[in-house]
């Protein structure tokens, strides 16, 4: 799926769930991570783009990367 070179430190697959469930999905990850960690949110719910957006925009985390090659996206999150 990725053309992005990035190595996850986790990968959160939510795919197939509805929003908020996603960005819920990657919130509960990122809780549980370290600073510096990657974790790749994978989701196929188009809403996505706009909620991982604004929460990391609303956080100290930082949106490293976004994929849209394939028929799902996938978020790369660095974790504060």
């Amino acid at each position: 799926m990725s053309t992005i070179d990035i190595e996850p430190t986790d990968t959160v697959d939510a795919r197939g769930a509805a929003c908020p469930g996603p960005l819920m999905d990657l919130i509960g990850r990122v809780r549980s991570a370290s600073s510096g960690d990657v974790i790749l949110l994978l989701s196929d719910a188009e809403q996505s783009l706009t909620d991982v957006s604004e929460w990391v925009d609303e956080t100290d985390n930082e949106l490293i990367a976004v994929d849209e090659s394939g028929d799902d996206y996938g978020f790369y999150v660095e974790v504060a």
